[in-house]
């Protein structure tokens, strides 16, 4: 059999030239172009609105959602303060307090402080990249409504007196032996959540990487953008460890293998080393989109481009790097070796630098610029001022015997909330007041503005500023009341009138957010005089994004490039038109963004909303110990999710080829490192090894850290059977690599052969893997726990690939997957490389390593 031909590549001139783009376009033309693309960009109407999956209308959902749940959260704080501000209160009673109490930090830090930037980003990146839209859209909404559907279930616990008590850290033993369903709430419901953090980290990344304009090389793309990319970066590698803690943690919790049971071989520090890998990374996690947040304010207010770009991107890299080098300052006070305990103070102070050299950046763009001092700079000006402060106690925090005093004390709370406040909450409110006019088409009120930030301002000041005191003073951090004789009263008080004026504060800043606007007229198109593409918008709003996408040469465009916006309007640029009515984007080069392919993004859809649904009952139902619902829940999610991505994504093209504008011509079908799904799953399985990672670095902290991890008389796993698995796993793994090689060559039937032959060897090697460890005892010791739960990951992981190669097979089957068209086939071969990685691995830990233990 002949060997087919390559699928075609870009053609025609690139880049365009300034004769080019100087080329009138008829009145007919660009009147078609814009009624073509109204068609295909169309947003629902009615009830089917919400199938919509375009990032202008998930965006704004996930937004209005996670500030939605940070007013609750608000509220629980209101009521603690309530409690806490006289000895001896009875206003909630311990119980109540500590449900409180955990709820209000679990729902700050995974319902808003990260959902927010994964919001605002998915709702302006691609206006910032001058994109139609996100590379995967249903990935995006399926995501949000797993973020929903998780965050009103975990929320909502607190109406059937359900919560969690143990603290949004949920340490052991306190909360694997809390009797009622609180900790199973708290574990499942926020993996579930966890899951729709990393979709939308996935979708950023990729978007940031792949769907830039023509010529945006990555030199001078927005700083937001880089912040993106190191932000989702950040959460692939913080997530992964959490969601390993709570897989260990609720496999205790339903099935009592004594994963953190020190009577039983198991270590409660464990989980504190997992869960901090996550937690303080995550403080990063969202401080540094805040920071992108002032890197598009600052510019605009100085009214010039940023000084020091190039180290502004440096340092948010190495922000990125050192964050996760700081987790063991949270377990100072733990016993950790000395040794330790100086490396992470040490890297503790570190992390300055390169936060400072961001701030100083933005100081020196400032001192160099014509500033005008807008609403949106006075909310930053406030978070620097309160940011620092926070930073300044940090850095007491980090000295090691001044955190051995401080420890679990009210000083903490007090730092915390200085950090994540100045951090987080001031600047995402100078954003919206910045990005309003961009998404909502309308200004918010200049005079609400500025009360609403001083009274922000005064009452958090009044409400933390004594909390360092009384922490000083010994108040421990999480009690219910306090005794008249300790002498926290007064400051208690204070602080508790202040956060009513914070609730004052935000009382005003939401109403103005949600009070009609409709006396206000048209606005006009770029009213801060910005620079960056996303001012480039339309007034009125059109559902396409931009217009055509441009080719950009500058940092800022709409101050460098004249007729950027004129040209765009006019259709001047590339995909000014849908003649086949199907939403398309510009996919381009990673380094220099030269145009490779238009991606044929997808449209609404229920099944997105399905999918999360069933996605949601596997979740929720083990909660309750109710398993066979949840079994078939995750059945019909996998079902939905197979027919999501076999009706609308890689489908063979009806033409190969698309007039692109300006004289190029593009394909409309690539795969492997061109197309964005390969991008995907590669990013995908970055988190995912780091999740497995994470569950290795299990069994080694246990080797180390526990000398009866190997009880005397043990039995091991059963090393013919780990040899067959492994074996057999990799035999999975070549049948995969022969089947997408053979098929590009043409022939059909040996890459059928091979993908029939590969998920029969996976699942040879799924049981052999079980049979290796069945006759151990998980509940007696974690050593044969830790084995299990290797073993459980494993076939997990395996049951999917099989499913990906059952997928494949059905594709050359039924015409998806040929031998020009291999993007699914070749994406599934890139999750086998890593699971070949993942299978040896296993068998390493359950045949080999324990022959090397004393």
């Amino acid at each position: 059999m002949t060997r087919p031909a390559p699928l075609p590549v870009a053609e025609g001139p690139y880049p365009p030239t300034e004769e080019m783009l100087n080329a009138p376009v008829s009145r007919q033309e660009q009147e078609r172009g814009k009624a073509e693309l109204r068609a295909a960009w169309k947003t629902p109407e009615g009830w089917r609105y919400f199938s919509a999956v375009n990032n202008t209308e998930v965006g704004v959902w996930y937004a209005l959602t996670a500030f939605g749940f940070m007013l609750l959260a608000g509220l629980l704080a209101l009521a603690m303060r309530v409690q806490l501000a006289f000895p001896g209160m009875t206003f909630l009673d311990a119980d109540r307090f500590n449900q409180f109490f955990t709820m209000h930090g679990s729902a700050m830090m995974f319902l808003f402080a990260v959902p927010m930037f994964e919001a605002i980003s998915i709702l302006l990146l691609p206006a910032f990249l001058g994109a139609r839209d996100m590379p995967f859209p249903r990935l995006s909404a399926y995501g949000y409504w797993c973020f929903l559907i998780g965050g009103c279930f975990v929320l909502g616990s607190l109406l059937f007196d359900a919560g969690p008590k143990a603290g949004w850290f949920m340490y052991p033993p306190l909360a694997t032996e809390e009797e009622g369903v609180g900790p199973d709430i708290w574990l499942l419901g926020l993996s579930f959540i966890e899951v729709a953090s990393i979709a939308a980290a996935v979708e950023l990344i990729v978007g940031a990487l792949k769907c830039r304009p023509p010529g945006m090389h990555v030199n001078i793309m927005p700083l937001y953008a880089w912040y993106v990319m190191v932000v989702g970066g950040m959460i692939l590698f913080a997530f992964p460890p959490l969601i390993a803690g709570d897989f260990l943690f609720e496999l205790q919790r339903s099935f009592d293998w004594p994963f953190f049971d020190p009577e039983r071989g198991g270590d409660p520090i464990l989980w504190q080393h997992l869960f901090w890998i996550f937690g303080h990374p995550e403080v990063y996690i969202v401080f540094l989109p805040s920071i992108a947040i002032a890197a598009m304010i600052v510019p605009t207010v100085a009214r010039r481009p940023i000084v020091g770009y190039s180290w502004i991107v440096l340092s948010a890299v190495g922000t990125g790097f050192l964050s996760f080098g700081l987790w063991v300052h949270h377990m100072f006070t733990t016993g950790l070796p000395q040794i330790s305990l100086g490396f992470f103070s040490a890297a503790s102070e570190a992390v300055v630098i390169p936060t400072g050299i961001q701030l100083f950046a933005f100081i020196a763009t400032l001192m160099v610029g014509r500033v005008r001092m807008s609403l949106p700079m006075l909310w930053i000006a406030g978070a620097l001022a309160i940011f620092v402060a926070g930073g300044l106690t940090g850095v007491m925090l980090a000295i090691v015997p001044f955190n051995w005093a401080a420890h679990d004390t009210y000083f903490v709370v007090a730092h915390l909330h200085y950090t994540l406040f100045g951090g987080m909450v001031f600047p995402v409110i100078a954003g919206v007041y910045y990005f309003y006019p961009f998404f909502a088409k309308k200004l918010l009120s200049e005079r609400l503005g500025r009360w609403s930030f001083w009274l922000i301002f005064t009452g958090f000041n009044v409400t933390f500023l004594p909390m360092h005191l009384t922490g000083l003073m010994g108040m421990p951090r999480r009690v219910f009341t306090y005794p008249e004789s300790s002498g926290w009263g007064t400051l208690n008080l204070v602080s508790t009138i202040g956060a009513f004026v914070v609730a004052a504060g935000f009382a005003v800043f939401v109403y103005d957010l949600l009070r009609p606007k409709s006396r206000q007229g048209q606005i006009p198109r770029n009213p801060w005089d910005a620079g960056t593409l996303e001012f480039s918008h339309d007034v009125p709003e059109e559902a396409w994004g931009v217009r055509s996408v441009p080719y950009i040469t500058s940092r800022y465009p709409l101050w460098d490039q004249p007729k950027l916006v004129e040209r765009m309007d006019a259709g001047r640029y590339y995909l000014p038109d849908a003649p086949d009515h199907q939403r398309e984007t510009v996919v381009t080069s990673v380094i220099d963004a030269k145009p490779i392919y238009v991606q044929r993004v997808t449209g609404p859809a229920w099944i997105t909303i399905w999918a999360a649904i069933f996605t949601g009952g596997a979740f929720i139902f083990p909660t309750f110990h109710i398993y066979k619902p949840a079994i078939v829940c995750g059945a019909f999610a996998i079902v939905c999710v197979l027919y999501w991505l076999w009706t609308s994504t890689a489908r063979p093209p009806r033409d190969e080829m698309r007039e692109a504008g300006l004289g190029l011509r593009l394909p409309t079908y690539t795969s492997g490192p061109d197309a964005v799904g390969w991008w995907g799953m590669w990013i995908t399985m970055l988190g995912d090894a780091t999740a497995f990672a994470s569950i290795v670095f299990g069994f080694f902290f246990y080797w180390t850290a526990r000398p009866d991890f190997l009880p005397a008389g043990t039995d091991h796993a059963i090393g013919t059977w780990v040899a067959a698995a492994a074996l057999l796993g990799v035999l999975a793994w070549a049948a995969t690599l022969l089947a997408r090689d053979v098929n590009r060559r043409g022939k059909v039937m040996l890459a059928r052969l091979a993908l029939g032959l590969a998920p029969l060897s996976a699942a040879a090697a799924a049981v052999s893997a079980w049979l290796a460890v069945r006759d151990l005892d998980p509940v007696s010791h974690v050593y044969p726990a830790i084995l299990w739960a290797l073993m459980v990951w494993l076939v997990v992981h395996l049951c999917a690939g099989i499913i990906m190669q059952c997928y494949c097979l059905a594709g050359s089957l039924f015409g998806k997957v040929t031998p020009r068209h291999d993007a699914d086939l070749r994406n599934v071969t890139l999750y086998w490389h890593f699971m070949a990685l993942k299978v040896l691995v296993t068998a390493a830990l359950l045949g080999l390593v324990p022959g090397w233990l004393p």
